[in-house]
Parts: C-alpha cells; sequence; structure tokens
C-alpha cells in the first residue's frame, strides 16, 4: 500500500518571532509557524510538507499545544473586539432558548423523546406512559459534567422495553462508551462496554443481551489519530464484564473492513452489513439465531451495490439498494427458499430514494426532488398506498418505528419553519400536530426559493436561497453560501436558529445542491468524486458567480461556509479562486488531501476522494486542489476564520494546523486570516449549546466585519 510514499530526511528547522501584518487598521501578529525539511515522493513528484510537525496531538506534543494557545490568544482576541459581537450574541442567545422536541418512539410500554428547554447543553430524553401524561426524565446528560462536553450517543431499547443500551462521548470524540438501564427503575447496570465507534447496538430476541462492534483499545497516546482497524462484532450479555463477550465476527485478512449488526424484529435473524468506506456499498451475512448450529451465511459477497437492511416479513428480508437502480429501489429476499429467491418490491422512479423504513405493515418511503422531500408509503407486496402531504417547501424526517405499531411520528421543518412534530395514524393516513417549536420570530418575514444555475460543464445545478422578503438586487446584500457536496449526502431546507440570525440581520442564505451529494442518485454522486472532485469546487464556485450575476451580492460581501467535508469545499475554492470571496468560513476540514487516509477514520474516505496511494492519476487529482498544497505565496487571500477542535478524531485537527500556518505564511494581503481551535470538542456532534453559541457569534461577527453588513437587530 505505501510503495508509491518514499519519505525523505526530516530536519527541524525551529523559529521564534511573529508575523506581522496591518489588518483593517489594527496591528494583527500571527504565531511564528516553524517548519520542517520535509518531502513525500509520490509517482515520481516531490512534495514539501512544511508543516508535518502539526499532526502531532495537542495533547501528547508540547510544541503543538504551545502553538495552538498562541494561535487561539491571537484569533480569540481578535475576534472578541470586534464589533456587534455582542448584540449578535445575545440576539441569538434569545432566539436560541425556546422548547426543542424530538420525534418520539413506543418502545414497550412508553414513548419516549428528547426535549432541550432552550439554553440546556444537551437534550434530555422523557419518557412517558401515554402522550397526554407528565413527562418523567429517563436520561439527562447534563448531569455528566458541568460543562456539558459529554454527550448522548446512541440509543438502543431491547424488544420488551425494559432495558435501554445507551451510549456517550467525551468532549466530542468519536469514541463512545455503552451503558445499560433498566427503565422502569432508572437503575444504570454494572455493564460497561469500551472502545466502540461506528456501531449500535442490537438486542437479542430473549432481551439478555446485545450485539456490538468494537475495536481494540488504542496505544497509549494515539486514541485520538490512531487509524480505526480491526472492528469486531460482539455479543454482550447482560450482568457480564465485557472481557467475556462472545466474538460473532472478525476478518483479519481485511483489517479496514468494518461492521454493524442488527437482530430483526421478530429476533430471527441477525443481519451483519459489511462496509469498507463511505460508499454505501455493502456485503451482507445473516444467521438464523433460532438455530444454535447455525453460521453466518454470505447473502452478498461483493461491494458492488449498496444493500441498506430494511426489516424482515418471515423468511424474507427487505433491502434498500441501487442495484439495477440509480436512484435506488426496495428488494426482498426470501432465505427460507432453497435458493434465494429475489423480488423487486418498490421498482426505481424518477427520484431519488434515500431513505426507507418498515413501521406496521407499511414501508416508508422518502424521496428528494429537486432536493425537497416527499414520502410515499407501500404495502410489503409494493403496492402504492399513499403519499403524505406536507405543508410547503422543507424537510421531513422520522416515521420509524415496529410491526406492532399503529402510529408513526415525524418532523417537518425549512428555513423558515422550526420543526413541528406530528403524529402519523397509520390506518387513515392523517397527521396530528403533537409539539410546535415557538421561536421569537416571525416565519412570514422570510422567502424561501429555489433557482437552477448552470456550472462550468453545463450542468444545471438547484440552489436554495432564503432571506427577508422586500430583498432589493442591487449587488449590496451580504450573501453567506453554504456547501457540501460529498460522500452521497444531500443538503435539504432546514431550520437553523444561527442561520435565522444570519437573514434577520439583513443577510441572504444560499446553499447549493453539489454533485458529490446524493440529491439525484448515484450518478450525482459519482460526478463529484475521485478523479471528478473538481466537479464539486466548479459548481460552489458557478453559485457563487450566479448570486452576483443576478444582483443577489457582489465578491466583497459574500462570504463561504462548509464543515468537514464542506471545509475542505471552502479551502479548495478560497484557493483557486481568492478575488471572488469577501470571506471564508471552513471548519473542520479535511486540507492535507495527500495524507487524510494516514488518520483514524480517513482511510474510510478514499471511497469519496481516492488516495494519493492508489494511482498517479489519482494523486495528480488530489494534489491539484489540495488546499493546503495549493495555497501560493504572495496572494491576497480573502478574510478567513478556520475551525477546528482538538477532540476531533474524524478530521484530525492537524489538517486546519497545517493550512494555518500555511495560510498565514503565503498570505500578502491585509485581511486577517485565523484559526479558531475549540477545546474539549469534537467534530461537532454533542456539542455544547453554550460552545454553539460563542462560536456562532464570533463568526457572524467576523462576517459583519467584513462583508460590510449594518446588521438589523430585533428587540
Amino acid at each position: 500500500m505505501f510503495n508509491s510514499l518514499k519519505l525523505l530526511a526530516c530536519a527541524v528547522v525551529l523559529f521564534t518571532g511573529l508575523q506581522t501584518g496591518l489588518v483593517w487598521g489594527q496591528t494583527l501578529k500571527y504565531p511564528e509557524s516553524k517548519t520542517v525539511e520535509q518531502f513525500d515522493e509520490y509517482f515520481g513528484t516531490r512534495v514539501a510538507d512544511p508543516f508535518r510537525w502539526l499532526e502531532d496531538d495537542v495533547r501528547v506534543s508540547a510544541d503543538v499545544e504551545a502553538w495552538v494557545e498562541a494561535q487561539n490568544k491571537v484569533t480569540l482576541g481578535y475576534l472578541e473586539s470586534l464589533p456587534y459581537r455582542e448584540e449578535i450574541k445575545n440576539r441569538l442567545t434569545k432566539l436560541w432558548d425556546f422548547e426543542k422536541f424530538g420525534v418520539p418512539s413506543q418502545e414497550g410500554p412508553f414513548y419516549y423523546y428528547a426535549k432541550n428547554d432552550g439554553l440546556q447543553n444537551q437534550f434530555v430524553i422523557y419518557q412517558l406512559r401515554s402522550l397526554d401524561d407528565e413527562p418523567q426524565v429517563l436520561i439527562d446528560p447534563n448531569q455528566w459534567s458541568e460543562d456539558g462536553t459529554i454527550a448522548l450517543g446512541g440509543m438502543s431499547f431491547s424488544h420488551d422495553g425494559k432495558h435501554v443500551a445507551y451510549s456517550f462521548s467525551e468532549g466530542g470524540s468519536d469514541w463512545m462508551t455503552w451503558k445499560v438501564m433498566n427503565t422502569e427503575t432508572g437503575e444504570i447496570l454494572e455493564d460497561e462496554i469500551r472502545w466502540t465507534k461506528f456501531t449500535s447496538a442490537s438486542w437479542s430476541g430473549d432481551n439478555q443481551g446485545f450485539f456490538y462492534s468494537a475495536f481494540d483499545a488504542p496505544e497509549e497516546g494515539q486514541t485520538f489519530q490512531s487509524l480505526n482497524l480491526n472492528q469486531k462484532v460482539y455479543y454482550h450479555r447482560l450482568g457480564t464484564p465485557q472481557s467475556e463477550d462472545t466474538l460473532i465476527h472478525a476478518d483479519a485478512d481485511n483489517p479496514e473492513w468494518g461492521f454493524n449488526a442488527e437482530v430483526t424484529e421478530d429476533g430471527r435473524y441477525l443481519v451483519i452489513t459489511v462496509w469498507k468506506g463511505t460508499d454505501d456499498k455493502y456485503r451482507i451475512l445473516y444467521r438464523d439465531l433460532q438455530n444454535a448450529q447455525s453460521e453466518l451465511v454470505m447473502l452478498v459477497d461483493n461491494f458492488d451495490q449498496e444493500y441498506t437492511f430494511i426489516g424482515n416479513e418471515g423468511s424474507r428480508l427487505y433491502f434498500k439498494t441501487d442495484r439495477a437502480a440509480p436512484n435506488r429501489a426496495i428488494v426482498s429476499i426470501d432465505v427460507g427458499a432453497a435458493e434465494a429467491d429475489w423480488q423487486v418490491v418498490v421498482p426505481e422512479a424518477d427520484e431519488t430514494l434515500i431513505g426507507a423504513g418498515m413501521v406496521g405493515d407499511y414501508l416508508f418511503t422518502e424521496y428528494l426532488k429537486d432536493a425537497v422531500t416527499q414520502v410515499q408509503i407501500y404495502d410489503l407486496n409494493g403496492k402504492h398506498v399513499r403519499d403524505v402531504a406536507f405543508p410547503g417547501i422543507g424537510t421531513a424526517s422520522g416515521f420509524s418505528g415496529r410491526r406492532s405499531d399503529r402510529e408513526t411520528f415525524y418532523s417537518f421543518s425549512s428555513f423558515n419553519r422550526p420543526a413541528s412534530i406530528y403524529r402519523y395514524d397509520l390506518a387513515s393516513g392523517e397527521s396530528s400536530l403533537w409539539k410546535t417549536a415557538e421561536v421569537d420570530f416571525q416565519p412570514d418575514d422570510f422567502v424561501v426559493e429555489q433557482v437552477f444555475f448552470t456550472s462550468r460543464d453545463g450542468t444545471k445545478v438547484p440552489m436554495f436561497i432564503a432571506h427577508k422578503k422586500g430583498l432589493k438586487k442591487d449587488g449590496t446584500n451580504p450573501t453567506l453560501l453554504y456547501g457540501y457536496g460529498g460522500f452521497n449526502i444531500s443538503l435539504t431546507p432546514t431550520f437553523s436558529v444561527s442561520r435565522l440570525q444570519w437573514m434577520e440581520m439583513g443577510g441572504v442564505f444560499a446553499m447549493p445542491n453539489l454533485r458529490g451529494g446524493g440529491e439525484y442518485g448515484e450518478r450525482w454522486h459519482k460526478a463529484g468524486t475521485k478523479t471528478q472532485k473538481q466537479n464539486v469546487f466548479d459548481d460552489f464556485i458557478a453559485a457563487g458567480e450566479w448570486l452576483i450575476a443576478n444582483g443577489y451580492t457582489s465578491p466583497q460581501h459574500l462570504g463561504i461556509q462548509g464543515g468537514s467535508n464542506g471545509g475542505l469545499l471552502v479551502g479548495a475554492c478560497m484557493t483557486q479562486r481568492p478575488d471572488l470571496f469577501g470571506a471564508c468560513l471552513p471548519a473542520v476540514g479535511v486540507m492535507d488531501m495527500l495524507r487524510f487516509q494516514e488518520f483514524t477514520a480517513g482511510r474510510f474516505w478514499v471511497d469519496d476522494y481516492g488516495s494519493s496511494q492508489n494511482s498517479a492519476e489519482e494523486f495528480a487529482a488530489l494534489h491539484a486542489y489540495s488546499p493546503y498544497h495549493n495555497l501560493r505565496d504572495g496572494v491576497a487571500y480573502p478574510p478567513t476564520v478556520i475551525t477546528t477542535a482538538d477532540h476531533d478524531d474524524r478530521v484530525v485537527p492537524g489538517h486546519s494546523f497545517k493550512f494555518a500556518a500555511r495560510l498565514q505564511a503565503a498570505h500578502a494581503g491585509e485581511a486577517p486570516v485565523l484559526i479558531r481551535i475549540d477545546t474539549k470538542a469534537g467534530h461537532g456532534a454533542g456539542k455544547p449549546t453554550a460552545k454553539i453559541i460563542e462560536e456562532s457569534a464570533d463568526l457572524w461577527a467576523f462576517l459583519v466585519k467584513h462583508l460590510g453588513m449594518q446588521p438589523k437587530f430585533q428587540q
């Protein structure tokens, strides 16, 4: 695997002192970043990596720790001095202070839902016997830490509802620890499962234990950086230590493969989904749990298609798949037949099928039509029953449950519509409002529209635009362009308090559905991957040019934002077109495209990105847009705030550290180019409300200043 990569001598060169620049009338001094004489060779091309040392874990390296402290001192000092920051924070806090509800589910004799009173750092899980009863607290993560940095992860209820396995993470890490609670008494059992990532817990039919996947404990000092290899499936029986858990499945010959185990609702089958990346291409194993002598059987023995398990009817297993259906279909496979009997239940449609579930005797299918939610209901034989009606352009989520249920719940929201929770009656098809968010704003004051623009190669791309009514298209509107464009993930209209505030202050919010996402099926996804990844950046740049050409904004008033793969998007676009943007906000981005596969979960992304080690063609494509490698000396880059966190073990913070150091060294302009490094935080999941508000206030104040906004505040 590493034959194409030749590491040469690495000599550290230390510098002291500060880089100084005159920034918008005030002197801003960046910490000097030491450099190393580090070069790597890829297919005959020698590539410098002068900031390799910044890949080290901040908890292990004193040099990196000192660099982080110095950068934060400069960045936070600048951000805290910005005009309107306190007004933005105060209004954002007021907007955020409303009751937020999750979608309920029924587990055994109880209903459960998540709720946040307003400014709580973490959502609380409530339990009630009927929807009209007074709810009781089941799990309150706010009691786990004073600063809210220990967060609830997944939850899995036993079939009889008497126990719940739940996971939690510390400081935003992907590492999860599982505990078990008695739902009737609230007692937390002694059972504890550690060193899990990317796994659920699925209970056996007898309710005496659950299946899960785990990794070996990492070596000391490598908890947040080492590659996650050799995941294994185990069975844990209640009342026993993890060391005694039964190994169900492992594959030492394929250490990069991962496994997710799920027991069918009737307890009959164990279905193991085998994955090796983010490409939604799976192998499938199953085992008949009613036969103690049975072994795992290979049902799908390749990674050529998607097979997402939905549920079963007896020996017939249902899957969402793109087998001979790029927009996806639903198939069933009778594993009890002499030869596996495959049937298409719901055929491929013109719209993209992005989700499916089995509730009662129905299949709920979620489609996207130009990135807008449509939900259709079928019986288990594939006969269309009805569609679910929604109140406008937006996003619906939920529709989960069990075969015995006669109701389900869903949430609906849009850019100008906070989430409302509905109960859906399976027999009548009627939706009734259960809970709705009461936010301090008037939805009718805002406009949501969808437009289509043409990308560089002629591809038509949709984009949502939201803003206050009465907007004048005179080219002076501060506009925030947000994107992602990767991993088959679809961006749909959803409500965000911080985006609402941006629009309330007078800003325009724009969100294009870039190639690489899943909005138009597998062809759309593939058109933004590997050697075609430049299409994603071209789409985003074309979106910005369309907004300018149509009078919404101008380069000095156009900001761009994205996180994770979206951080890569912002990094690539600001290095390719620094003239087009007035401010850039890359968050937790993948910035070194030649080495991302060396850390934690990075190896999974090769499906989307390719690898610098795979071929000369893939190396050339990655090297051509890698943000870290394409910063050019003497270029005046736009005002920039890079954001990351010290506990991010999804996209390790070294990506952002190296990009920031290189950007500050290359930058020739007077605009500030800063990095904001959160502590006791990770990639984003589980981040406390207080931290979200602080970060949002910093970023909006930065955009207000550098996009020339005169913000308006509601009283």
